[in-house]
């Protein structure tokens, strides 16, 4: 039986020791490396956050409360639970994440892998629901200079745009006014039921057409969910100057989704093909999809925000710029191969000094 010898010990201890020195020099290499279209995401970032300031110094100027417990950093884009024209229940933790401006940076993302280039045109569908999510998508576009497309169901669901006098709808326009964002809706809902208000009183329903009115966008309304996805269809085939090249879904929009169900079953982020064909009621974002329009879907805003490494409900909010999304953090190849052929190296001399030793002590026997 071999028995290692006192000198076999010690080169195993060095090479031990070689062995931690070099992982820890190649741990300590690591470096943070730009991502690609970092200047486009870093600039969409930069765009939401001005945005969403801006919408804070409007409300405060209007003498608006904010709720400090619900909306810890004092963005005004988060809304009452409840107010006469919210349409269903919504997840305060969900409207949280989604004020983070770098979730514009994902948006960018998205529209990327997409191919999208300057000018393309997207039709959008959003709701009350994310108004902070809104601007994230309008922010990626100004960032790579895309034609949006959107059109609004009105109603929000919990703690989203829920203020009657300053929906979604008052927002675009004030963007508009203030030439911050050229997007303005083509068309809009009242959102709810039915996409027609259907759950609302008609205290409600007489408000969202009010400001749909106030804010000069075409009024979308018929006798049927049905009819209204189709005259929606209309809107955007008319609107279009050229093929649509995407289509974006922002909360859960009974018009875009056809049934609240559908929109659990499609994942968040981008479906260049979708296969469900025993859906009873298509809605626009499966109708876009039949086209082999590419969709993105943006409902489930917290698995979002985990697929792309983003903070859930932060506080404070992250400055634009953070985040993987930005920077990857990766070894130095250089160093970490040079580590690799010197352990290589070491282990090759304590194997040959091994080799050399055993001889020796064969010798020895033999003698």
């Amino acid at each position: 039986m071999f028995i290692p010898s006192a000198k076999s010990k010690v080169s195993l201890l060095l090479l031990l020791l070689i062995s931690l020195a070099l992982f820890l020099w190649v741990d300590n290499s690591r470096m943070f490396v730009k991502e690609k279209n970092y200047s486009e995401k870093l600039e969409a970032a930069t765009i939401m956050q001005q945005a969403s300031q801006m919408i804070k110094e409007y409300r405060l100027d209007q003498g608006i409360y904010l709720d400090e417990v619900n909306d810890p950093n004092r963005t005004a884009l988060i809304g009452e639970k409840q107010t006469i024209i919210t349409t269903d229940r919504g997840s305060l933790t969900a409207k949280l994440t989604s004020l983070n401006p770098n979730i514009a940076a994902v948006v960018v993302d998205l529209f990327i892998k997409v191919g999208l280039k300057q000018g393309d045109e997207v039709a959008v569908s959003w709701t009350g629901s994310f108004p902070a999510m809104n601007i994230a998508v309008m922010s990626a576009a100004k960032a790579l200079d895309l034609e949006l497309i959107p059109i609004t169901s009105v109603g929000a669901s919990m703690f989203g745009a829920t203020d009657p006098d300053f929906t979604w709808l008052d927002m675009e326009t004030f963007f508009h006014e203030q030439g911050f964002f050229k997007y303005k809706s083509v068309g809009a809902s009242i959102g709810g039921g039915g996409d027609l208000g259907r759950g609302l009183n008609i205290t409600g329903r007489e408000l969202i057409q009010e400001a749909i009115e106030r804010n000069n966008v075409p009024l979308v309304i018929d006798s049927s969910l049905e009819r209204n996805i189709n005259n929606k269809m209309k809107i955007y085939e008319e609107s279009s100057q050229d093929k649509i090249k995407l289509y974006v879904n922002v909360g859960g929009g009974l018009s875009s989704l056809g049934n609240s169900i559908n929109g659990r079953l499609v994942s968040p982020g981008l479906h260049k093909h979708l296969n469900f064909k025993n859906i009873p009621l298509k809605g626009t974002l499966f109708l876009f999809a039949e086209q082999r329009v590419p969709v993105l879907h943006f409902l489930d805003i917290d698995k979002l925000a985990n697929n792309y490494d983003l903070p859930i409900a932060p506080n404070p909010i992250p400055e634009p710029g953070t985040g993987t999304m930005f920077r990857d953090e990766r070894y130095n190849l250089t160093v970490t191969v040079i580590a690799l052929i010197l352990l290589l190296m070491a282990v090759m001399v304590v194997i040959l000094f091994d080799h050399s030793q055993l001889k020796f002590r064969e010798g020895e026997f033999n003698t």
